[in-house]
């Protein structure tokens, strides 16, 4: 495959992208709405933006886009973020250096910064892809599921999300969603029958008595929210989700809540174990390695929520790690934005670390010890 082209607006004599394109390229990501199931419209506009870039690019069955650089024989490096984001309308503008828009910190700021990133890891001597995957705000990750399946074992993997530029993280909890549904007969009020709604507030009640101590803030406890509930006395329904931490039983979880549901159904809608990485491995030394060059003082963070990167481990036994500019706290905020400063120095940390990794072997069989349920 030819090399990026190094057209003016793009690239710098050099050969880096230029923070002017880098800027516009996420711009422009904000500015297509991609809601979770619509990432379409931002997929067909990635698959040309990377083709301009030097890529062989293409969106797959799934509705991935999948973009492909390769500059010599060298490891697999896969770089994958995710195209879709919740539900909501930011106007996208710039005040103050930062850049407002749907997305802007979860994660097409991480997944924009990838792209640039590959286009100039001209120092790079192998095989970069780069995934936006759909659906990852969803309980199935979809587009992740499909490319584990699908995409040949990397040697080295990334996953796009926001860490800031100069922190990685090593391992996220894993998920338990749960619905629960429940119909009684229809009585009045004051009958001293179980009613569905009181019966779905039994089982969010059950849930907490069964997991005892939880917290969001604790990467060793469970966390449980209940995410809706609703109904009346005749039917009702309420959805769980459940934050694991590694070794989780979810199975004994799921077989101790049914038993204390006298009627309706418990249904399991999506499980992925916790995932935690050595943090000697390649990804994790190339990144934090990297930051320093950037003078920047790295840090290694455990998450509490889940990612991509649980779907991948789960069956990718590779040096693995979690990177990318923005602010995590403001992950689905009204206020979602990108420090601009941050987002440049990320672009250039991956890109350096891109650059390391070309030292590895390919099929390099070390990587990241998963957890087991």
């Amino acid at each position: 495959m030819s090399a990026p082209r190094r057209v003016g607006h793009m690239f710098t004599p050099a050969g880096k992208i230029r923070e002017t394109y880098a800027a516009g390229l996420l711009r422009q990501m904000l500015e297509i709405p991609s809601p979770s199931c619509h990432e379409g419209e931002l997929a067909a506009y990635l698959a040309e933006a990377m083709t301009a870039l030097g890529f062989t690019a293409a969106v797959d069955a799934t509705g991935n886009v999948i973009g492909t650089v390769v500059r010599g024989t060298g490891p697999a490096v896969l770089l994958l973020g995710h195209l879709d984001t919740v539900p909501g309308d930011i106007p996208v503008h710039a005040a103050q250096g930062r850049l407002y828009g749907r997305g802007a910190a979860d994660a097409k700021g991480p997944l924009a910064a990838m792209i640039c990133a590959a286009a100039s890891a001209t120092a790079f001597t192998g095989r970069i892809t780069v995934v936006g995957a759909v659906e990852e705000e969803t309980p199935g990750s979809r587009g992740a599921m499909a490319i584990r399946e699908t995409h040949p074992r990397p040697d080295v993997c990334i996953i796009g999300e926001p860490t800031g530029s100069a922190t990685v993280v090593l391992g996220y909890k894993g998920k338990l969603d749960l619905r629960y549904a429940v119909r009684c007969p229809r009585a009045h009020p004051t009958s001293p029958a179980p009613k569905a709604s009181e019966l779905a507030a039994a089982c969010w009640r059950a849930l907490t008595d069964i997991l005892g101590e939880t917290g969001h803030t604790a990467f060793h406890l469970p966390g449980v929210t209940l995410n809706s509930i609703h109904g009346d006395t005749a039917e009702a329904t309420a959805c769980l989700s459940v934050r694991t931490p590694p070794g989780f039983d979810t199975a004994a979880l799921v077989a101790a809540l049914r038993a204390q549901l006298p009627v309706g159904e418990l249904t399991v809608v999506n499980s992925v174990a916790a995932c935690r990485a050595d943090r000697r491995n390649q990804a994790v030394r190339a990144l934090t390695a990297a930051i320093r060059r950037q003078s920047a003082r790295p840090a290694v963070r455990l998450k509490t929520a889940t990612s991509d990167m649980n779907t991948l481990a789960e069956v990718w036994d590779v040096p693995m790690a979690t990177y990318g500019p923005g602010d995590s706290s403001l992950d689905h905020a009204d206020d979602e934005h990108i420090m601009l400063d941050d987002y440049f120095r990320g672009v250039a940390v991956l890109a350096d670390a891109l650059g390391e990794l070309s030292a590895l072997p390919a099929d390099n069989p070390a990587g990241l010890g998963r957890s087991q349920k």
